[in-house]
């Protein structure tokens, strides 16, 4: 049986954390108990304070609280009024970093991404160490990937907007 990602795997740089998510599964089990597994394709690291792409570079605040707590729990924000975006807090206290969920297998983009897993406001701190509605299992793989700019932060200005902290796996499809 496939284990499930402990503490210590969020607990560590995101951009540790970012790219070694990729090739690894999400498991969602519904309000109905089905347990669904998505491959993790694509991912994105914001990193701190200093990044200004993060939500953490305005400080700390309601929306951001999560972020300066302890890695593996969800942070989720709603973008345009209709889209969840689905990240997960790596590092120490108070180091606000996140890994936001940028694609699945089953799923290009973040915002259709969490409509299919079925997340929303409502998984905001949500523990995946713990949870028993959704976690990362190892896969142990360790699939290739590519490095690049993140998607949609050009308010944040160089070198931020231009930093390689977007990670894609290379071969994602059966």
């Amino acid at each position: 049986m496939a284990k499930r990602l402990q503490r210590a795997f969020y607990q560590r740089d995101v951009l540790e954390v970012a790219p070694q998510l990729l090739g690894q599964h999400l498991v969602r089990v519904g309000p109905e108990g089905t347990r669904a597994t998505y491959l993790i394709t694509e991912t994105e690291a914001y990193r701190g304070e200093e990044d200004l792409a993060c939500h953490a570079s305005k400080g700390r605040t309601p929306r951001t609280e999560v972020m300066f707590g302890e890695g593996g729990h969800l942070y989720m924000y709603l973008i345009y009024g209709m889209y969840w975006m689905m990240n997960v807090v790596t590092g120490a206290p108070e180091t606000p970093q996140a890994v936001l969920f940028r694609g699945l297998r089953e799923a290009d983009g973040p915002g259709k991404l969490s409509r299919l897993v079925g997340v929303d406001r409502g998984f905001y701190g949500e523990d995946l160490v713990s949870s028993d509605r959704i976690w990362i299992e190892e896969t142990n793989t360790r699939p290739e990937y590519s490095a690049g700019p993140r998607v949609g932060i050009n308010y944040a200005a160089d070198p931020w907007k231009s930093k390689p902290w977007r990670f894609l796996m290379l071969d994602s499809k059966p």
